[in-house]
């Protein structure tokens, strides 16, 4: 846990390379009850988007996240609510994901020129500026995309995350993109998640049992929502239909890393947890599927390796495009998977790995640009469910 803590955390430093998978796991069920604990004492209905939210801190506490680098941000947006006279519960949403700069402090405490206390008061001072930062931003930068980007927050990151790069790069501050991975764990961790999604499924049909609740009903009317936001399947369908919803997509997701040979590390199941978080927010197989099969058919014309951890995240994390496909269809959704492999292969640079959500950050620019072209050639858009 102590290595996991002060290593520098930003992309992509696997937990499972850096502490072990003990620790590892300790971390990301520690997060995942700070994460409820928080919920609990604001008393927060759980509802799609906060799924959504809890579940993509566990993925990033594999890589990026962990007990302590998350306090400043959610502090920040504390400072920020009181500055304003709200309640936190307003903006809880925005500060669980507004994690994705956790390594803003981390790296400046732990990895800088910077030494002892005063290395980690600065990393605490930039992460509590940027937790205050993110509310008013996040909902302005939703105007950008128009909801098409279902990680809203990872694009807001991108953007305060490439200006405070830019910045400390100009003191002399030394902020990259690294690589440290291990496949060390892959049997044991797939053993275990398919096993897990598995039993979210079964619990679901249980679930739906016990509630007599329609659910072949429920899933069509999730299957038949673009995701686009906002779209919280918890109320499109139910909570039984969601959970089923859930426990698909982490065996999709499983299935596409077995295609294409990939190894379950951090970053790996970082991008899986979060596509069945966000399978309660937005995310369903008919809409998952073209940017999957989108960002594998690039792999295979361009230059990165289709079996490689960056090729199998930006699939995973690609489908934070999904809306696209839900509303454009099945071509629309296989180009935009195809765009966004080339973007997040070059966005990371503007903020050093400083933003996890880096596939957020890309999606943003891909779904700018394409929703306009799609819309000037296709005509009106599909009525939204």
């Amino acid at each position: 846990m102590g290595l996991i803590i002060l290593s520098p955390s930003g992309l992509l430093h696997d937990y499972f390379a850096v502490g072990g998978a003990g620790a590892t796991l300790v971390n990301a069920g520690l997060c995942g009850m700070i994460c409820c604990f928080l919920l609990k004492i604001f008393k927060i209905n759980i509802t799609g988007p906060f799924i959504a939210a809890v579940y993509t801190v566990i993925g990033f506490a594999f890589f990026g996240k962990n007990i302590i680098n998350i306090w400043p941000i959610l502090f920040g947006v504390g400072i920020y609510t009181k500055v304003q006279g709200v309640p936190y519960k307003n903006f809880a949403l925005v500060a669980l994901f507004g994690t994705t700069l956790a390594p803003l402090f981390s790296t400046i405490a732990f990895a800088s020129f910077l030494n002892g206390w005063w290395a980690i008061a600065f990393g605490c001072i930039v992460g509590l500026g940027a937790g205050i930062v993110l509310p008013p931003l996040a909902s302005h930068m939703l105007r950008f995309h128009d909801g098409y980007n279902i990680y809203n927050i990872g694009f807001t990151g991108g953007m305060i995350g490439s200006f405070s790069t830019a910045l400390l790069r100009s003191f002399g501050f030394t902020i990259e993109p690294t690589s440290l991975l291990t496949d060390e764990y892959d049997f044991l961790m797939k053993f275990f998640f398919i096993t897990f999604f598995s039993m979210m499924i079964a619990g679901g049909l249980v679930l739906a049992h016990r509630s007599d609740a329609n659910l072949g009903d429920s899933i069509r009317k999730i299957f038949a929502s673009s995701g686009r936001l906002v779209s919280d399947f918890t109320r499109i369908g139910d909570y039984p239909s969601t959970i089923i919803n859930m426990g698909v997509m982490g065996l999709v997701s499983t299935l596409f890393v077995f295609l294409l040979g990939g190894a379950f590390n951090g970053p790996v199941i970082g991008g899986i947890l979060t596509v069945v978080g966000f399978a309660a927010f937005g995310k369903h197989p008919k809409n998952c599927i073209p940017i999957l099969l989108g960002v594998y058919i690039a792999s295979l014309l361009k230059v990165w390796e289709t079996g490689s951890t960056g090729v199998i995240i930006a699939g995973l994390f690609g489908t934070t495009l999904a809306p696209i496909a839900g509303q454009y269809g099945l071509f629309s959704g296989v180009l935009a998977g195809a765009l966004h492999l080339s973007i997040v292969m070059n966005v990371g640079v503007l903020h050093g790995g400083i933003n996890l959500y880096n596939n957020g950050f890309a999606g943003g620019f891909v779904a700018a640009t394409l929703v306009p072209v799609i819309d000037a050639f296709v005509g009106e858009k599909k009525n939204e469910t």
